[in-house]
């Protein structure tokens, strides 16, 4: 059935998803699919897998819900666990990505305002993407996404991605800068992968003017790209972290980690969320994070990563409509010289889940724990709706 009560800000969808089963799915007739999207990234165990399941049963036969007003156990047991990841010293739990650089946000705003600065500015990427709340979007570097939504929030700055030198261009104009917000890999901008030296330069400048330096790891965060956290990859401690998507692995949650500069920025009642940090979202991601952990699940990302991106650059050797393959971990982009958003239907007429993002990018975000055989179905399908559409 599809409801005419739905507003259509997500257009026509032709597949209903009822059952999964690792990085398997199935619609409502009965296909399989192979899941190479895993709900943008965010089911990194894959779909029913059996800790979730424990966990959260486990949960909701204690409680679900009490809000912030009382002390929650799973929630200071999750906390204590990112700080030991992070290096970062305290967080803020929320129920998305947007809601997480929400946070982050006026953070930077707490940092200007204690600084006495009048007009905290923060520098935001070309490209980027940080979310779809009013002050995400006027962060995002997208005009795309903010069509139709001005007056936008003031107090942002674009600069191009991976470029250091417009940063220093920047910082010698506007003396109000406070912060720089970054995605360590762009994402929904088409899997764009930086210099490997960026992340260290950034932070080096913002130690140089004092500024905040703000990580999105919204969608590289939880083992994605190899690493717990791709920052972890560049050997720098950011002054905040935001992440959500596979953080508990379906289950709605966001968290902004903030490190000694910008730990102790919010008072009671300068922020808050009632659902932020609930009891069964804190269960779920804990379970998450300690199958992560136990089953080394970031070198399992890295090595099948490693491996379809050299698979595809094989078996698309010969094709002139791909421009390149990139990406870290099992966060991967194949860019086509044309648009290729008809290439989702075709790929799913043969059992296979993708995404496409930036008009001619399509994006694999498949479950960490993909194995070596999914792996083979997932390149010989794609080489071929690649070659053939």
């Amino acid at each position: 059935m599809v409801s005419s009560a739905l507003m259509n800000n997500y257009g026509t969808r032709k597949i209903t998803l009822c059952k999964g089963d690792g990085s398997w799915v199935w619609d409502t007739d009965g296909k399989r699919y192979l899941d190479a999207v895993s709900g943008i990234a965010v089911c990194g165990l894959g779909h029913a897998h059996p800790a979730i399941t424990e966990a959260l049963s486990s949960q909701a036969q204690k409680i679900i819900h009490c809000s912030n007003l009382y002390n929650i156990e799973a929630q200071e047991m999750l906390a204590e666990k990112l700080k030991k990841i992070s290096g970062l010293e305290k967080l803020f739990f929320s129920n998305s990505g947007a809601e997480a650089n929400e946070a982050a946000i006026k953070l930077a705003r707490l940092y200007g305002a204690k600084k006495r600065n009048p007009n905290p500015t923060v520098i935001v990427m070309e490209n980027s993407f940080h979310g779809r709340t009013m002050a995400t979007i006027s962060a995002t570097g997208s005009d795309s996404y903010q069509k139709g939504y001005a007056p936008l929030l003031h107090g942002f700055v674009r600069a191009p991605y991976s470029n250091l030198t417009a940063i220093k261009e920047i910082a010698e104009k506007n003396k109000n800068i406070v912060a720089i917000l970054v995605e360590p890999i762009q994402g929904e901008g088409g899997v764009i992968v930086p210099d490997s030296s960026y992340l260290q330069d950034l932070r080096q400048t913002c130690d140089k003017h004092d500024w905040l330096m703000i990580v999105d790891e919204i969608q590289t965060g939880n083992a994605r790209t190899g690493s717990y956290f791709n920052y972890l990859q560049h050997n720098i401690l950011p002054d905040i972290v935001t992440t959500a998507k596979g953080l508990a692995n379906g289950v709605p949650i966001g968290a902004c980690l903030a490190g000694v500069k910008a730990a102790n920025l919010m008072s009671p009642g300068s922020h808050g969320s009632t659902f932020g940090g609930n009891p069964l979202a804190c269960a779920a991601s804990l379970a998450t994070i300690e199958t992560i952990l136990k089953n080394k699940l970031y070198e399992n990302a890295k090595k099948q990563g490693e491996s379809i991106k050299q698979r595809l650059k094989e078996s698309l050797r010969d094709c002139k409509n791909v421009a390149e393959i990139r990406g870290q971990g099992l966060m991967i982009g194949i860019e086509l010289k044309v648009p290729c958003k008809d290439l989702v239907d075709l790929a799913a007429e043969q059992g296979l889940l993708i995404n496409v993002t930036a008009v001619s990018v399509i994006r694999l975000l498949p479950p960490l724990n993909i194995t070596n055989e999914q792996v083979e179905i997932l390149i010989n399908i794609l080489t071929k709706v690649i070659k053939e559409g």
